[in-house]
């Protein structure tokens, strides 16, 4: 097991490299810079805040230095919000982000195991079609046209629920969180279905059936385990997508998240912002598809075996 994981952490060392790498530079070859705005800046005053954020050096060695900073866990400074520090700007964003990431997921989870286990239970009927209808429609619409049709229908026509603003009302929750939701549950549903019929189909239930086992113990007890395998192993990189792609949501309902610095600071040519949020959701990528995989291995006595057998 220990084996496996020293494995994957050092498969995420290139790829965390190759992140940092095609940011910093993409970043500083796009049109613009952090100083360009609409009231123009004296010559000696540009000069002396390049010179602050040692954008007078040649590129290599900010490439150098910043990823000395990196690996003391520094993300640098803030171009745009002065005195403040990326990993305070992370640290502020962070908590919205999960919360939302967190409800997102709940429904992912509910929505879509609930369809894909009704669909596995009924093949090839009415309660199969709809449901997977449903999923094909719920993957094929964006968060971009979901969130602004939520909001018409449920905020300015029903007027049932607020169409912005992240508050401590339990009501401000519920449409960005269906919004992000709606597409992984359609994929949980898929996945649900898929796996759980193949479960069905295997000796084993059959066997327990014979045996004149209840239904719902036949699928609570010896199905459900090994049918959500492929569920568990999508939940890690679903919530670390989660995490990572709210940015249209909380634009659209003005959350105050990281998704919606990330694209203040896109606009704003913040650099710094932008390479640090990118490593920390690079990171947060990594992290839980490594926990993804761990669970899906200890729910899968065959691959936990095999593992073992390894350490």
């Amino acid at each position: 097991m220990w084996r496996f994981i020293a494995s994957r952490l050092l498969q995420a060392v290139p790829v965390l490299i190759t992140v940092v790498t095609l940011t910093f530079f993409l970043v500083r070859f796009a049109p613009g810079g952090p100083f360009d705005g609409e009231k123009t800046v004296l010559p000696e005053v540009k000069r002396a805040l390049e010179a602050q954020y040692r954008l007078d050096q040649p590129l290599w060695s900010q490439y150098l230095s910043y990823w000395g900073d990196l690996l003391h866990g520094d993300f640098g400074p803030s171009f745009r919000y002065p005195g403040r520090s990326v990993n305070e700007l992370i640290a502020a964003g962070l908590p919205a982000t999960t919360e939302l990431a967190f409800y997102a997921l709940l429904v992912a989870v509910v929505v879509g195991m609930g369809a894909g286990l009704a669909a596995a239970l009924r093949p090839n009927s009415w309660r199969d079609y709809l449901p997977m209808a449903l999923a094909m429609i719920g993957i094929c619409m964006p968060t971009l046209l979901l969130g602004p049709l939520l909001v018409l229908v449920f905020g300015i026509e029903l007027e049932w629920l607020p169409v912005s603003g992240w508050g401590d009302l339990p009501g401000d929750k519920i449409l960005p969180s269906l919004t992000l939701g709606a597409a992984y549950a359609a994929y949980v549903a898929r996945l649900t279905r898929g796996g759980m019929l193949e479960v069905l189909s295997q000796d084993y239930i059959r066997t327990a059936r014979a045996k004149g086992l209840p239904e719902a113990v036949i699928i609570g007890k010896h199905a459900l385990r090994g049918g959500v395998i492929p569920v568990v192993a999508f939940l890690g990189p679903a919530f670390a997508g989660l995490l990572c792609g709210s940015f249209v949501v909380e634009t659209v309902f003005q959350i105050p998240g990281l998704g919606r610095l990330f694209v203040q600071a896109a606009f704003n040519r913040d650099y710094t912002m932008i390479l640090g949020s990118t490593v920390f959701f690079a990171v947060l990528i990594v992290v839980f598809n490594l926990a993804s995989d761990l669970l899906a291995a200890w729910l899968n006595p065959r691959v936990r075996g095999a593992l073992r057998g390894q350490s």
